[in-house]
C-alpha cells in the first residue's frame, strides 16, 4: 500500500425531509448571500427549489438564482454565473441537482475568486480558493457531493475537462433518496454506471497488498449490483435507492481509492464521446470500460479474475485464470445490458469515422500515454474504441 493522505470534511446529512434544512446548513457554514444554481424543470415542478427557498427565508438568507444547467455542464453558464455572483456579492453556492450542477457550481465557485479565466484550472492550474459550495442532490451518480473533482465542457472546441482541489469539496451535503425516485430508469441506470466506474477507476490496480481498499470496492459493486435491479423494478424503494445514493458518495470522495495508485484513463476517453455526442456520461462509459477491460485484461490477470470472482460470481479457473476473466467482463455485459445500458457504438448512436477525430482531441500526440494500470497511447486509445464498436 503506497502512502497517503486522506481529508474528507464535508459535513452529510442524509434522509427523509433533509431538504427543509438547506438553510440551517448554509448558515452554519457561513452563508450570507447565496446563488442557488440548478438545472431544469425538474427542481422546479417537484416542489423542490420552492423548498430550498423557503428554508433559505426561514434563516434570514438572501438568494438570487441561476438556473439551465446541462448534462455535460457548459461553460458559458459558468462564465455567467461568476458575473452574477461578483455582481450580487455572492459569498456561498448552493448546487440544487445533480452531478452537472454540482460541478457548475464548483466552477464557479473557484471563479468567482480568481482574476483569470476559470478555464485555467481545466487545463491544469491548482485550485487554491473558491467560495464555499453546498449541495443538495437529485441524482445518485456522479459523487461530486462529496469530492474536489469537477468536470466542464468548453463550448469553443466541445473540449470536455477536469478540475479538482481540496478547495472545491462541498462543505455540506444533503441526501434524500426520496428526491432520487422519480427519476426515469435510464437516468437512474446511467448514474449507478457512473459510481461503478468510479470503483472500477480506482479497483484497476498495480499497486500491491491493497487488500482492504479492494474489499471496500467489491461491496460497493455487490451494493450496485443487488440494489439497481430493485429499483429500476420498483422506482419507489426507498431502501434500495438510499444504499445507491451512499454508494455514490462512497464511490467517489477516495474512500475506496487511497493507498493505490488510480487509472482513470477510461473517463478521459469516455469525454470525448459525450462531449462529441452529448450523450449521458454513464451511458459512454457502459461502452467504454468492456472495451478497455478487454484491451487491458492481461496487465494483471489475476485482478481480473478477483473481481470475475468476488462480484461477478463466478468459478475460478485456475489453471486458465484468463478464462475467468473474460467471463467476469461478459457479466458485467449482460448487467449493463439488464439495467438498460448501451454497451457498443452502435446502441449509443456513435459512429466509426469519428474516432480519428475523438482520439485527436484527447491531445496525447505521438508520443503522450494516458492512464495508470497501462500507459495508453493515442493508437491503443484508437483500438479501445474499436472494440467498442
Amino acid at each position: 500500500m503506497n502512502n497517503f493522505k486522506f481529508y474528507s470534511p464535508t459535513y452529510f446529512v442524509f434522509g427523509k425531509g433533509s431538504e427543509n434544512e438547506a438553510g440551517k446548513y448554509v448558515k452554519r457554514f457561513g452563508g450570507s448571500k447565496v446563488l442557488i444554481h440548478y438545472g431544469g424543470g425538474s427542481v422546479v415542478r417537484s416542489g423542490l427549489l420552492d423548498r430550498v427557498k423557503a428554508s433559505l427565508k426561514l434563516e434570514g438568507i438572501d438568494f438570487v438564482e441561476l438556473g439551465g444547467v446541462m448534462p455535460n455542464p457548459r461553460s458559458g453558464l459558468v462564465y455567467e454565473g461568476i458575473e452574477l455572483c461578483r455582481k450580487e456579492a455572492v459569498d456561498f453556492i448552493l448546487a440544487v441537482g445533480g452531478g452537472s450542477s454540482i460541478d457548475s457550481a464548483k466552477a464557479i465557485a473557484a471563479g468567482v475568486v480568481y482574476d483569470g479565466d476559470f478555464w485555467d484550472f481545466y487545463e491544469g492550474k491548482a485550485i487554491e480558493k473558491a467560495l464555499p459550495v453546498g449541495t443538495v442532490l437529485t441524482i445518485a451518480a456522479a459523487g461530486s457531493e462529496g469530492s474536489g473533482d469537477s468536470v466542464i465542457t468548453k463550448e469553443e472546441g466541445m473540449l470536455k475537462r477536469g478540475a479538482g482541489g481540496e478547495a472545491l469539496r462541498p462543505v455540506f451535503s444533503i441526501l434524500n433518496p426520496e428526491l432520487t425516485q422519480t427519476l426515469p430508469a435510464y437516468q437512474t441506470a446511467c448514474g449507478a454506471t457512473d459510481i461503478m466506474a468510479h470503483v472500477f477507476e480506482r479497483y484497476f490496480t498495480n499497486t500491491k497488498e491493497v487488500e482492504i481498499t479492494d474489499r471496500l470496492c467489491e461491496a460497493v459493486l455487490l451494493t450496485m449490483v443487488k440494489e439497481v435491479p430493485r429499483v429500476i423494478e420498483d422506482p419507489n424503494n426507498y431502501d434500495a435507492r438510499a444504499n445507491i445514493m451512499w454508494a455514490g458518495m462512497v464511490a467517489h470522495n477516495n474512500l475506496v481509492g487511497v493507498g493505490r495508485d488510480q487509472d482513470w484513463s477510461s473517463h478521459g476517453i469516455e469525454h470525448e464521446l459525450s462531449a462529441l455526442y452529448d450523450v449521458a456520461h454513464g451511458a459512454g462509459l457502459a461502452v467504454i470500460f468492456p472495451a478497455w477491460m478487454t484491451f487491458v485484461m492481461k496487465q494483471d490477470i489475476n485482478r481480473f479474475a478477483q473481481i470475475a470472482v468476488r462480484v461477478w460470481g463466478c468459478e475460478m479457473n485456475f489453471a486458465n485464470p484468463e478464462e475467468t476473466a473474460k467471463e467476469g467482463i461478459e457479466r458485467l455485459k449482460k448487467f449493463l445490458t439488464s439495467i438498460g445500458m448501451p454497451i457498443s457504438f452502435k446502441e449509443l448512436g456513435a459512429r466509426e469515422e469519428d474516432i480519428p477525430l475523438m482520439v485527436e482531441k484527447l491531445g496525447l500526440g505521438e508520443k503522450g500515454t494516458m492512464g495508470s494500470f497501462v500507459a495508453l497511447t493515442a493508437k491503443d486509445v484508437e483500438q479501445i474504441y474499436r472494440l467498442a464498436l
